[in-house]
């Protein structure tokens, strides 16, 4: 996600050269790179093991970034359609839409599943124990919203891109209103219980990443409802006028909204530093990398330069934070003290003495 949105970012600055889309196919390969390996991984670890897969799906917390994957297709699937597309012509607009296709049923799957999961199982009984991860499966359908609204408007065939868009703003609808009341319910959290510990203190930026796609996804779903209504005897042909302007007015909301939650990310790490270094700091870039897209996209319609500056230094930090991460990733990965599933300490003793063991033999 974090690698994705880096891409993203380099093909949406409203500054743009020549040199900075080269730069963001690099980052699209190796995005796509990034994914494969870790989704050939994950496929491994749970066919070979399929213990852990009933431990991760029953853990509050390792169970909600399953929704991470679609998000992370979401990007590359963006990605495709911004430079394939126009190279490749029809056939990448085919391989396009059914890769959103599978993203679409990735992203509904996840958000419904988890979070019912999330209601019947009582590992959170206090509101103390309520995180911004819980973001992470709601996300999932609005990520796949705004990525939809750019694969309908390269569709040639107006039904399918009709049907297309009207998908989208459905999975807009189911996650936006459900975002909305979660972080109701995280800022109650944070003004009875106070700050998280330092070592979560970077899921303080989550909230960006509903509010930041979701303003991105309503003015893309806008524009291209104001396309494709005007040749349509569906509605009304002023609906499309006007789903374009309620979607600018919406996401110039949802920024504003989310303006709120930048300053309290900011001023909570400011507070809290330092605090020690753990996968969770990529949680730093998709949110913000959103955020500053949605910024981009409003500074572009309203045609406003205060938004197109300020999108693109948040860029600048987005893609500085990238370098800082994955170095230190990078070096965590190298010396083998960086990943850690705390799911598998509710393995049966059984597959615990087995893995020791093995882990014994080897040494």
């Amino acid at each position: 996600m974090g690698t994705g949105i880096v891409s993203v970012l380099l093909q949406s600055i409203p500054f743009s050269s020549q040199a900075l889309h080269y730069i963001s196919i690099v980052f699209f390969v190796l995005n796509a790179a990034l994914f494969s390996l870790a989704f050939v991984t994950s496929f491994l670890r749970y066919t070979l093991y399929p213990e852990i897969w009933k431990v991760m799906i029953q853990d509050p917390t390792n169970s909600l970034f399953l929704a991470t994957i679609p998000m992370g297709f979401a990007t590359l699937i963006e990605m495709w359609v911004f430079i394939c597309v126009p190279y490749w012509g029809s056939w990448a607009i085919s391989m396009a839409w059914a890769l959103w296709i599978v993203d679409v049923i990735a992203a509904a799957s996840v958000t419904l599943s988890l979070s019912f999961i999330l209601i019947s199982q009582r590992h959170i009984t206090s509101l103390e124990r309520i995180t911004a991860l819980q973001l992470l499966p709601i996300a999932a359908t609005i990520v796949a919203a705004g990525a939809g609204a750019e694969v309908a408007h390269v569709l040639p065939n107006k039904t399918h891109a009709m049907s297309t868009l009207l998908v989208s703003f459905v999975l807009w609808g189911m996650g936006t209103p459900l975002a909305i009341s979660v972080l109701v319910i995280y800022y109650q959290r944070l003004a009875v219980h106070k700050l998280p510990p330092r070592e979560a203190i970077v899921s303080c930026f989550l909230p960006l990443g509903p509010l930041g796609f979701g303003g991105f996804g309503i003015i893309y779903i806008g524009k291209v409802a104001r396309e494709l209504f005007q040749d349509t005897d569906i509605l009304d042909p002023i609906a499309g006028s006007m789903a374009y302007v309620l979607g600018v007015f919406i996401s110039l909301l949802m920024w504003s909204f989310g303006l709120t939650w930048l300053v309290f990310a900011f001023a909570t790490v400011l507070y809290s530093s330092p605090f020690p270094f753990n996968m969770g700091w990529w949680g730093f870039t998709f949110p913000l990398g959103v955020y500053a897209a949605n910024t981009m996209e409003l500074g572009k319609v309203l045609d406003l330069m205060f938004f197109k500056v300020f999108g693109t230094v948040l860029s600048g930090v987005v893609i500085l934070l990238w370098a800082l991460v994955a170095s230190r990733t990078a070096l965590g990965a190298w010396r083998g003290d960086l990943f850690y599933a705390p799911c598998l300490q509710n393995l049966s003793p059984s597959l615990k003495d087995s893995e020791t063991e093995e882990e014994r033999l080897r040494a």
